[in-house]
């Protein structure tokens, strides 16, 4: 029986004494060798709903680690320990040997695929924003916030919102760089920024679950560009036989009756499943 445990959720730089160990573990035998034999893995999140997070009992959920839970039992893995990282220290902690895959939801995009090999994605999704409720600043996208010196937008570090609001115009003096969804949510709600970048599904959330807030109706374009993000696993260069062996059972699995099953608990359905692949994805931004 498939079992998820909760094992290091731990701030960035509390385990720095044990990077040395996971390295060398990781190097010394193949990490799909060695994960059959132990019974389990690490994966790495970053507490971001609904991409993957941690309940108040300490459940590892989301749509990215339903996902691989399921694919991993698939591969005779079946117990997941995770490992609460911030996002812009995901593929840090990858490469770091803290965990062996990142289920976060995390986009797909050229310049992270120059660090990390990622699977084929899992979710397709655009844009939205959280505003003060009413939307005081009639705020409809980045444009918004580019068009007015005076206001402000908060990104996630380490996230690809910050490209966006770049690619917009949108200078960085008018951006607030926080670590999480939680400091953003306080920063509009507060007043220190007058919006905040996610992804659709992310916002929605934010919103329903945070009172003196609401959503901007999704976008799909920035500036004329698409921001319809691909979300997938990814996985260290030197991975290449757990990422196959991934592969081969995610992408029988993305688009069954299973899947949709399973991701719909999270708003994720039909109308999110990704329209391009990972070679794609990797070779340009959009």
């Amino acid at each position: 029986m498939r079992r998820t445990v909760l094992k290091g959720m731990v701030a960035l730089g509390a385990v720095a004494a044990s990077l040395g160990t996971f390295a060398t573990a990781a190097s010394a035998q193949d990490t799909l060798e060695s994960a059959r034999e132990q019974g389990y893995i690490r994966v790495g999140f970053a507490n971001e709903a609904p991409y993957g997070f941690a309940t108040p009992a300490g459940e590892l959920t989301g749509e990215s680690p339903e996902v691989a839970k399921e694919i991993l039992s698939r591969m005779g893995i079946d117990e997941v320990d995770g490992v609460l990282t911030e996002f812009g220290s995901l593929i840090p902690g990858l490469q770091a040997g803290r965990f062996d895959i990142i289920a976060a939801g995390m986009f797909i995009t050229p310049e992270r695929c120059e660090q990390v090999a990622f699977s084929e994605p899992s979710y397709g999704i655009g844009q939205a924003l959280l505003v003060a409720e009413g939307n005081p600043e009639n705020i409809t996208d980045y444009g918004s916030i580019a068009e007015n010196g005076d206001l402000t937008l908060a990104v996630m570090a380490g996230a690809v919102e910050a490209g966006y609001a770049e690619t917009a115009g949108i200078p960085e003096d008018q951006l607030v760089v926080l670590p999480d969804q939680a400091s953003l949510v306080s920063a509009v709600r507060a007043g220190r920024a007058d919006a905040a970048a996610l992804t659709a599904l992310s916002i929605q959330r934010m919103a329903e679950n945070n009172e003196g807030v609401e959503s901007t109706e999704p976008f799909a374009e920035v500036a004329g560009e698409s921001v319809m993000g691909h979300g997938g696993f990814a996985f260290r260069k030197e991975d290449e036989a757990l990422l196959e062996e991934f592969n081969s059972h995610l992408t029988d699995f993305i688009g069954t009756e299973e899947h949709i099953e399973l991701v719909s608990q999270f708003g994720f359905g039909e109308g999110y499943l990704p329209t391009q692949t990972t070679e794609e994805l990797c070779s340009s931004d959009g």
